[in-house]
């Protein structure tokens, strides 16, 4: 009984408990990839990723089985079908993308979504050994890497300083000045003036460090003069 099973599963061809296994496996891989995005506060999680790896799976067991079943085909074109999981997944990864000014969020999720789906392919064409191991090198990519970077990159987070101040304010370099003395790096300046009501809208993309202290820099920004609103976001307006 349990070789019979055993050989359904291994058969090159489609049947009935061979594609149910391939499917839970599918789940099953596709859901550890989900816990760890779940997990970093992204919405696609256990689920999305479960179904997308199954769906993939299901793509390939049907673009194999059409030409078995209807054409007599052993080896027919497993990869028509299956081929189009590959461009189709990209509509996915691009929902997992938000696209703020000044920066942009969500293309781990999106590669994550990609990989996955790919796991789920590889999955109905019988390579179980490859896509597990694809499945675990993801999460030490996501783990791993992590780590490193919070160690090498330490002290390189992106932040948005908004500053609202209420005058046409045409030398920016004292507030250049001031993230000097705080140690605040300096990427990109964005500014908007608005004449009718008098005013100039900053956004300074700047990177900081754990030692940063947000409290005196604003406080020594205010003392500086006119100053209408202080944030600090991650979203250029």
């Amino acid at each position: 009984m349990l070789n019979e099973i055993y050989t359904q599963i291994c058969a090159s061809e489609v049947n009935a408990i061979g594609a149910i296994y391939k499917l839970f496996i599918s789940l099953l891989l596709g859901g550890v990839i989900g816990v760890e995005r779940r997990q970093k506060g992204q919405v696609a999680g256990m689920r999305t990723f479960a179904l997308i790896s199954m769906g993939a799976t299901l793509a390939m067991l049907v673009s194999i089985y059409i030409p078995q079943e209807y054409m007599g085909l052993k080896n027919g074109d497993p990869g028509r079908i299956a081929a189009q999981v590959i461009s189709g997944i990209g509509f996915l990864g691009a929902g997992a993308i938000i696209q703020m000014k000044g920066s942009v969020r969500g293309l781990t999720t999106a590669a994550g979504i990609w990989m996955t789906a790919c796991i789920g392919l590889a999955v109905g064409a019988g390579m179980f050994v490859i896509a597990t191991a694809a499945c675990f090198l993801i999460i030490a990519i996501l783990k791993a890497f992590e780590f490193f970077e919070k160690i090498f990159l330490k002290g390189t987070e992106q932040n948005v300083i908004r500053l609202k101040v209420s005058r046409i304010v045409k030398d920016s370099n004292v507030y250049h000045d001031c993230f000097k003395r705080h140690n605040v790096h300096l990427s990109y300046e964005y500014l908007r003036y608005d004449y009718t009501e008098n005013f100039t809208t900053f956004n300074f993309i700047v990177r900081t460090n754990d030692r940063t202290d947000f409290v005196e820099l604003f406080h020594d920004i205010h003392s500086l003069g006119d100053v209408m609103s202080l944030t600090l976001t991650n979203e250029v307006n």
